[in-house]
């Protein structure tokens, strides 16, 4: 039996489907309000159970092989801040550690290229560095941090965990909206009138399923598998997008101060009006100071990662949008 937290997520539902049709027997575990409709729900077993609490997820490790985990919260913003540390610090210690307290063979934990912000101009290579907490960009990146370092912490103690860190997911499939996607979707639907420019590497999230399960089965531990694509401009992205939908790219482009008021308004409105997820984020604003470009041809060859193209990414994302009723 294969364990995987956040199934139902962006990353997490292609990463089932690929394991269900190589023949795997496979179970997810899932908030009891997560929608899992869009899973092959005939072919998997769903345990419904929340990553903050160590006994639900005693319950889900119960004889499985290897665990993915992948269960976060992914949204750079949350009205109550501390919601990031109990799901991705401490959420993570628990699947680690009852994952391998059942015995489990191999266990991955994924990251995020967030906590890489940063890093570019360090002259150790990305799989092996070791970061701290002054060089993260608010709580969802110091979150993440702090569970990537857990993991750590067990591989640098003999235990077979793995490590691997993908950038930003494009694609069909994300059924959640994570940023990225929303972003995408709200220009497509010419809701974005101007944007932030910046540095990032994209792939796509039927590759970065597909690299976690290489991971998995041949990475090493004491190491961070860089799970990227493509190094480009968010505007050579909103380019592509573009031509597929009919779009200019939005004439304005903000500058990073005008951009960090905005954040900082909209957060205010979120945390004292609305409750309702920012129109920009603090977090999200000053991750774009940094070039987000990376290099990751040792994990690509080690993996054995074969990419898709932005394009077919853009394409694929476009046509699923307009599937679920989310773009004419």
């Amino acid at each position: 039996m294969i364990l995987v937290t956040g199934g139902g997520g962006f990353i997490g539902s292609h990463l089932v489907n690929q394991l269900v049709k190589a023949g795997e027997a496979v179970r997810v575990l899932e908030g009891p309000g997560a929608d899992v409709r869009h899973l092959p729900i005939e072919a998997v077993e769903v345990v419904r159970g929340d990553i903050r609490c160590a006994k639900d997820v005693r319950v889900a490790v119960q004889n499985c092989r290897q665990v993915y985990h992948l269960a976060a919260n992914p949204n750079l913003w949350t009205r109550v801040r501390s919601d990031f540390n109990a799901v991705n610090n401490e959420g993570t210690r628990n699947v680690l550690h009852e994952a391998l307290r059942a015995g489990a063979e191999r266990v991955l934990h994924t990251s995020t290229e967030s906590i890489l912000a940063g890093t570019q101009n360090s002259e150790q290579p990305v799989e092996e560095l070791r970061l701290t907490d002054e060089n993260m960009i608010g709580p969802y990146c110091l979150s993440k941090l702090k569970g990537e370092q857990e993991a750590f912490r067990l591989a640098d103690s003999g235990a077979p965990v793995i490590v691997a860190c993908p950038t930003v997911p494009i694609g069909p499939g994300d059924h959640n909206l994570t940023p990225p996607s929303r972003m995408t979707l709200a220009f497509c639907q010419g809701k974005l009138p101007a944007y932030l420019d910046c540095q990032l590497n994209m792939i796509d999230a039927r590759d970065i399923a597909s690299g976690l399960r290489s991971a998995m089965n041949v990475g090493q531990p004491r190491i961070r598998y860089l799970l990227s694509g493509v190094n480009m401009r968010l505007v050579e992205w909103l380019t592509i997008v573009g031509r597929l939908v009919g779009r200019e790219v939005p004439r304005w482009q903000v500058s990073y101060p005008l951009a960090l008021i905005v954040a900082y308004a909209s957060e205010w409105a979120s945390d004292h009006l609305t409750g309702h997820m920012p129109t920009a984020t603090i977090t999200g604003v000053k991750l774009t100071r940094h070039c987000m470009h990376f290099k990751a041809a040792a994990s690509q060859k080690y993996l054995g990662l074969k990419l898709r193209t932005v394009e077919e990414s853009a394409r694929d994302e476009i046509a699923w949008f307009r599937q679920k009723g989310l773009l004419n």
